[in-house]
């Protein structure tokens, strides 16, 4: 890992973890510097300075336009989605999207039975995809990157990712929505979502599902990474929910065991690979790979802006969603 990318992850300090159920919490806080100032998509799309629609009348499944009328970049976090226009996207990577500029944005469909107009522009749906899908969808940037230098998503992957979703909850959708899965499990997330709160100066959490680590997420600036709270919260107990509906799932607190295993994630991504990229927008986006881990970086001006590093195994790392396409026995 390049001592840049070392310096941040070493300077991470975590807060007191916290549990409900299966899924445990830890603050990440750091005393570097946040970098330069921006605003969230939320905060944009709330004050109407940002406007992101699709890139032409017939629009184009993988791409968006977006442009930023603020005084101040927007960040676009990787697997926010956007609902509206001709049907449900997300972001496939990380972009800060300069002020005063219009540019087209990579993204991934999420709602596959639907290409008509419901709205001119997009709106948030409060939604972020789930961790294993990021993971997938992640890697799947990363071999388009290598191969092309394109910022292409395994679509059908993502697809079949949503379905197997859908199954596993039990929720139908008319348009095989990912955001109609998360409306359907309103509840069940609302009830992980109180009881985890922001911390004052937190500017990330590290995430544990049972016994494992599953990842964590970097933002530079605590403003923003407070708005962002909410949404990653519900991302990291959609992965918690559907895994402790599985068969033999450990849901009893295990607290003293958390915080080592926090600890020794932390220090696994010192031993990352990295290639860098130029982004979208601002910087370079910049992709790790290492032992059981990969994930993602979003770097401006020697800033780390975002970082998201998650635990991945074999199948995962080559973007395989196995097994999705068997559990189609419950129909949407």
């Amino acid at each position: 890992m390049d001592p840049i990318f070392k310096n941040y992850v070493v300077s991470f300090q975590l807060g007191r973890g916290r549990r409900h159920k299966n899924m445990a919490v830890f603050p990440i806080i750091t005393s570097l510097d946040g970098g330069p100032d921006y605003m969230t998509l939320k905060e944009a799309l709330e004050k109407s300075v940002i406007a992101i629609t699709e890139v032409s009348e017939s629009g184009s499944v993988p791409n968006l336009k977006v442009s930023n009328k603020a005084g101040i970049p927007v960040l676009l976090l990787d697997g926010e989605e956007l609902a509206g226009a001709k049907q449900n996207r997300v972001l496939n990577t990380t972009i800060l999207v300069k002020e005063g500029t219009e540019v087209v944005i990579p993204v991934s469909c999420t709602e596959r039975g639907r290409w008509t107009y419901d709205s001119r522009e997009f709106h948030e749906s409060g939604n972020l995809m789930a961790p294993k899908m990021r993971t997938m969808n992640r890697q799947a940037v990363a071999a388009s990157l290598a191969s092309s230098r394109q910022f292409r998503s395994d679509q059908g992957a993502v697809w079949e990712g949503i379905d197997a979703m859908a199954v596993d909850a039990e929720a139908r959708s008319r348009t095989s929505a990912m955001k109609d899965v998360f409306e359907a499990k309103k509840t069940d997330l609302d009830a992980y979502m109180k009881a985890f709160d922001c911390e004052t100066h937190q500017r990330g959490l590290l995430v544990l599902i049972g016994d494992e680590v599953v990842g964590f997420d970097f933002v530079s600036r605590e403003k923003a990474f407070a708005a962002l709270f909410p949404k990653l919260i519900k991302s990291y107990a959609m992965e918690a929910w559907l895994e402790s509906r599985k068969p033999g799932a450990k849901i009893d607190a295990r607290n003293g065991e958390d915080t080592p295993k926090a600890k020794a994630f932390l220090l696994s991504v010192e031993g990352c690979e990295q290639k860098m990229y130029d982004s979208v927008g601002l910087g370079r986006d910049v992709r790790f790979n290492g032992t059981g881990v990969v994930g993602s970086a979003l770097m401006v001006e020697d800033k780390l802006i975002h970082m998201a590093i998650f635990a991945a195994g074999e199948g995962e790392k080559a973007g395989s969603m196995a097994g999705a396409g068997m559990r189609r026995s419950f129909r949407l």
